[in-house]
């Protein structure tokens, strides 16, 4: 594999990165037995379409990350600066959102290039914690946050369709 970049996005990504999230996150989820197609299919009309990213886009509070790959979109992170929930504890929290890769570049770094550039942007505007919620039954990926120094601290709702499904607080210290 080639080398991985990683930019910021702006306003112009809306599309590149609804199409992003879109895959993404039916790759990493679609064919959990836990996931109900409807609910599924729901939650991902409403979340990864181009107005609503497009105004995520537009929130200062909201920074998206898009990961390449000999210049073909391989992943994306999300953070919200200034968001925390009960059981954080921080003085200037920033929350990782969201951090998906393609199926195809699974284990091939791009994940963790996503993690190594939110960290340096949460270091860099003096962020004391970075948190984030992760689905109880994606272990891969609680793994590969504990890897990153995370460590589970509570437990919220993450509403999908109609399936309130439970997700683990982790935190980390910057």
């Amino acid at each position: 594999m080639t080398e991985i970049t990683t930019r910021i996005a702006i306003p112009a990504d809306a599309t590149l990165l609804t199409d992003l999230a879109y895959t993404t996150f039916w790759d990493a989820f679609a064919h959990h037995p836990k996931n109900a197609p409807d609910d599924l299919a729901h939650y991902m009309r409403q979340a990864f379409n181009v107005e609503q990213i497009t105004e995520e886009l537009s929130d200062e509070r909201n920074i998206f990350l898009i990961a390449s790959v000999d210049e073909k979109p391989a992943g994306y992170a999300k953070l919200i600066v200034g968001r925390t929930e009960t059981g954080i504890t921080a003085t200037r929290p920033i929350e990782l959102s969201r951090l998906y890769s393609h199926q195809e570049y699974l284990g091939k770094g791009v994940g963790q290039n996503l993690m190594d550039s939110c960290f340096e942007r949460a270091r860099r505007h003096d962020h004391d914690v970075m948190w984030l919620g992760v689905w109880e039954y994606n272990p891969r990926a609680i793994a590969f946050y504990e890897k990153n120094g995370f460590h589970a601290v509570g437990k919220h709702i993450f509403q999908l369709g109609s399936d309130a499904q439970t997700d683990l607080l982790m935190q980390r210290d910057l």
